[in-house]
């Protein structure tokens, strides 16, 4: 039961709450060349970035369900483009088992932009068609960058949102 109360579980709902309430009241109300930054899937690739690839997916499936409850996409359908996202840049986890953190910047730009480009494919798979267009190329490389700039600052609470603990170094003295 500790595990349950205490785990991750718990954690990723109130962060993922929080998240979404940032990215309806500020992110949406200020875009960036006509772009809306995505907080959100911010959140997921930093949690990525610090948590593997496996808890980047929960954490993107999960707060894309969120993302999805107050949205007018098909329930579901950001919860795999966040959850892929955020497995992508959890890969930077079979590089190196600590990473940097601009390391950590990096394979989180590229999660962004999965996991952003997934969205509007997924939705031409469905049926929705408009969503591919050539402002794609616009709109990817600034959420994608404006995701990798908010990954250092957002590393530290989603370590503790995936209950991630640094390493310590020991000094060995002979």
């Amino acid at each position: 039961m500790p595990r349950i109360l205490f785990g991750p579980a718990l954690r990723i709902l109130p962060i993922g709450l929080l998240a979404l309430s940032l990215q309806r009241l500020v992110f949406a109300q200020h875009p960036v060349n006509d772009v809306k930054l995505q907080f959100v899937l911010a959140v997921v690739v930093a949690a990525g970035a610090v948590g593997g690839p496996d808890r980047g997916a929960v954490v993107g499936f999960v707060l894309g369900l969120l993302y999805d409850l107050g949205g007018t996409t098909p329930l579901g359908l950001v919860a795999l483009a966040y959850g892929l996202g955020g497995m992508a840049a959890g890969y930077v986890h079979t590089l190196v088992p600590e990473p940097q953190w601009w390391m950590g910047a990096i394979f989180a730009t590229f999660g962004a932009a999965i996991g952003e480009l997934s969205v509007p494919f997924a939705e031409q798979m469905i049926g929705d068609s408009g969503w591919i267009t050539p402002r794609l190329l616009v709109q990817i490389p600034i959420v994608a960058v404006a995701a990798g700039v908010m990954c250092p600052a957002l590393m530290p609470i989603c370590r503790w949102m995936v209950g991630v603990k640094r390493k310590k170094w020991k000094v060995m003295v002979e």
